[in-house]
């Protein structure tokens, strides 16, 4: 199950997502231009490494300072590898431009930045014996899914999904869509907890913790009321190996 774009409002042009993929994408060149050595140490100064907090002695051996809060924020601008990084723009470019929209580019900035504070510190308060360095903009875009289920249950987002390698462009409710998500996270780092050595390697916690923010966010922003217009598409159901067209709208300038 993967999202093709969704119905939502979108900013035209959304620029602090835009902003958000350059700057995640800079600094993921940036860290591939490095040599080992020097990388290591932006790991050791930026990547979120929970043994940082809660062992001071030992992070004194790692060489980590505990007095440094900012790799909360900072390791969301890091990513381990190509696919990480394209897979979390794609999500942002799909889910990112109708939150620019509906709260204005200082909401979603603080959106997508607290979002990504609030994954790391669950994953933090989950982990926090780990060495392991975390890094990614998974939990602020997380944020910004549970933000969107909350101003927009009732878009729909269109999803690839694949059936024997051909895939089926199936239009599903963004609440439900976001439901799926969250649980399927959550019972992956449920797992991750209860059995050691299980679903490894993913952030699950942070994901959660991001997901839950953005829910909240957009809870307290009174985001959810009457229906809301949304881009209309030119089919109803699911469509086999066509891609479907959406009629863009034209939105007031944000």
């Amino acid at each position: 199950m993967f999202p093709f774009i969704d119905t939502a409002p979108r900013a035209s042009p959304p620029v602090l997502v835009l902003a958000f993929i350059g700057i995640n994408t800079l600094v993921f060149l940036w860290m591939e231009s490095l040599p080992a050595g020097t990388l290591q140490q932006v790991l050791i100064h930026a990547a979120l490494i929970p043994i940082r907090y809660t062992e001071p002695l030992a992070a004194q051996r790692y060489g980590l300072d505990p007095s440094n809060w900012w790799p909360l924020l900072t390791n969301t601008f890091m990513h381990g590898g190509w696919l990480h990084l394209i897979s979390n723009m794609w999500f942002l470019w799909i889910f990112g431009p109708a939150m620019e929209a509906r709260f204005g580019r200082l909401g979603f900035a603080a959106l997508y930045l607290c979002g990504g504070v609030a994954a790391s510190a669950v994953h933090l308060f989950t982990h926090p014996e780990s060495t392991t360095p975390v890094l990614g903009a998974s939990g602020a875009i997380a944020a910004v899914i549970g933000a969107h289920a909350v101003a927009y249950p009732r878009a729909r987002v269109i999803t690839i999904i694949l059936i024997v390698f051909i895939p089926l462009f199936v239009p599903i409710p963004a609440v439900l869509f976001a439901v799926i998500w969250f649980v399927l996270q959550l019972l992956q780092g449920t797992v991750e907890l209860t059995s050691p050595g299980m679903a490894e390697g993913v952030a699950w916690w942070a994901h959660v913790g991001g997901f839950a923010f953005g829910a909240l966010f957009a809870l307290a922003a009174h985001a959810p009321g009457p229906p809301h217009p949304v881009r209309t598409t030119t089919w109803s159901g699911p469509v086999r190996g066509r891609v479907p067209s959406v009629r863009p709208r034209r939105w007031p300038p944000v």
